[in-house]
């Protein structure tokens, strides 16, 4: 299979010195694509974590208006499987019922993308609709850890974290609306940073009201890397409702300096959930990593009514999802999910959420309301927040429970069982509040373990720059001593 380099180079590399190669006329994009075909060809037979190549733009990477002078120059890049549309290309989000579905337009933030000169060449595996913590429907595909094949890689934005862990390339599109970003970057040893509200656009498909919780991003393997895709690709589509707003400093420039002494508060005690004793362990670790870099840390838990929150975003998602599944019913005349088609809990999703009251709704965004300001009051005083980025071990693969294909009748005890593992990362979507799970330490498995840290709402650059300190302490890259078992390198 051709190559334009080794694969020990291919890994070493981000996006920014592959965009930097192409600058210099070392390397052509197509060339690039070409490199992340043949990874794909090699890598997605063992972790079914790509679900299609685009020939075409791997052949042409100018084709559908990728700008090659962009920053990116080109580099090839994977879209999620939902969010942005891509226009005339199959956008199926992990559903029997979505095969065959086409945008007809491309998103806004599709737009951005390509301005920004990153190659779509194809689309990630996520779970259906982006519901559930594990890219697994053995009708479809299952999406396996790339570090142990026995695990699952998390979710929902599971084909990303999975291909940029696994060599296939170093940046992909990923979406998140509790966790989706950061919890499969927490155990994919990768950088997963949801950013405030307000930062990238989610028009036209859908409305300022989803965006209460739910956001783009990027997962990747270094932090500028991270940087340069939110200074490229940021910004509001014309008519927004919701105001977009520009730091006064580029994220890239921010991060080449180390931020000041921080003030933070950790905890692992998120109302009722707790870490193991192993993840508390590690979470020790990380606390000693801070200190010696000069940072206070003290063990303090927000002030928030934890109870209320997880209430109140358990009805945000379960009224969200039900119109959304609503919607695709209208437009195929259908009355109610096929029970073939669409996976058993989103249909009790829909059963429960489609005649919700607006008193309901009104009631759970009084209690956002609430425990934002809650939040706000409390990084009066507290620069960060840090957590694991989950609190119980990553799972075997199979373990339903968590799954959208799940027997549990009872679609509210689902989402507990949700929280009970994702207890930390859903605080900073219900707020708006930017979140980013670091690459620091590691399960009893041998799966890395994300580090989560929060902080106030458009203080995205001060976690870039924390980021960027640790990644310096770390040699210059985290994990850079350790390869996933599946591997362009193996």
């Amino acid at each position: 299979m051709k190559t334009v380099m080794s694969w020990q180079e291919w890994a070493t590399y981000d996006a920014t010195a592959l965009a930097e190669l192409v600058r210099k006329g070392e390397l052509t994009a197509g060339e690039l694509a070409e490199q992340a075909r043949t990874a794909t060809r090699i890598i997605n037979p063992q972790i079914s974590s790509v679900v299609e190549l685009f020939d075409d733009t791997i052949v042409h990477p100018q084709t559908d208006g990728t700008e090659l002078n962009g920053p990116f120059q080109g580099v090839p890049f994977l879209i999620k499987d939902l969010g942005p549309g891509v226009k005339n290309r199959l956008q199926e989000q992990g559903s029997k019922f979505m095969r065959g579905n086409r945008p007809t337009e491309d998103a806004f933030l599709t737009g951005q993308i390509r301005h920004a000169g990153l190659n779509i060449i194809g689309r990630s595996a996520t779970p259906e609709f982006g519901v559930c913590g594990s890219a697994e429907n053995p009708d479809i595909y299952v999406t396996r850890s790339p570090w142990n094949t026995d695990y699952t890689t998390f979710g929902s934005s599971a084909g990303a974290c999975a291909s940029v862990a696994a060599g296939i390339l170093p940046l992909a599109h990923a979406t998140d609306g509790g966790g989706s970003i950061r919890i499969p970057a927490g155990s994919n040893g990768l950088i997963g940073l949801k950013s405030s509200r307000g930062v990238f656009s989610i028009a036209p498909a859908m409305s300022d009201i989803t965006g209460y919780v739910s956001t783009q991003g990027c997962v990747s393997r270094s932090v500028r890397d991270t940087a340069l895709f939110i200074d490229s690709c940021r910004g509001g589509a014309p008519g927004e409702f919701m105001p977009y707003w520009q730091p006064e400093e580029s994220y890239c420039a921010m991060i080449a300096r180390d931020p000041q002494p921080l003030r933070i508060a950790v905890s692992h005690e998120w109302g009722h959930y707790r870490s193991t004793p192993h993840i508390v362990a590690e979470l020790e670790k990380t606390i000693r990593l801070l200190e010696e870099m000069g940072h206070q840390v003290e063990w303090v838990t927000p002030d928030i009514d934890f109870e209320e929150a997880f209430a109140a975003q358990t009805t945000c998602y379960i009224s969200n999802f039900a119109q959304f599944i609503q919607r695709l019913l209208e437009k195929n005349n259908l009355s109610a999910p096929p029970e073939d088609l669409i996976e058993p809990v989103n249909i009790r999703i829909w059963q429960k959420g489609i005649d919700m009251s607006y008193s309901e709704r009104w009631k759970m965004q009084d209690a956002f309301n609430r425990i934002s300001r809650r939040l706000g009051q409390f990084f009066q005083s507290w620069d960060l927040i840090l957590t694991p980025t989950f609190s119980k071990p990553t799972p075997l693969l199979g373990e339903k429970k968590y799954l959208t294909l799940s027997d549990n009748p009872d679609v509210m005890d689902w989402f507990y069982s949700l929280w009970d593992i994702f207890s930390y990362t859903p605080l900073a979507s219900l707020t708006g509040t930017p979140g980013i799970s670091l690459p620091l330490a590691w399960q009893e498995s041998g799966l890395p373990l994300g580090m989560h840290f929060q902080t106030r709402q458009g203080n995205d650059g001060l976690l870039l720059q924390l980021a960027a300190q640790l990644e310096r302490a770390s040699g210059g890259r985290f994990i850079s001593h350790s390869t996933p078992e599946v591997h362009v390198t193996r």
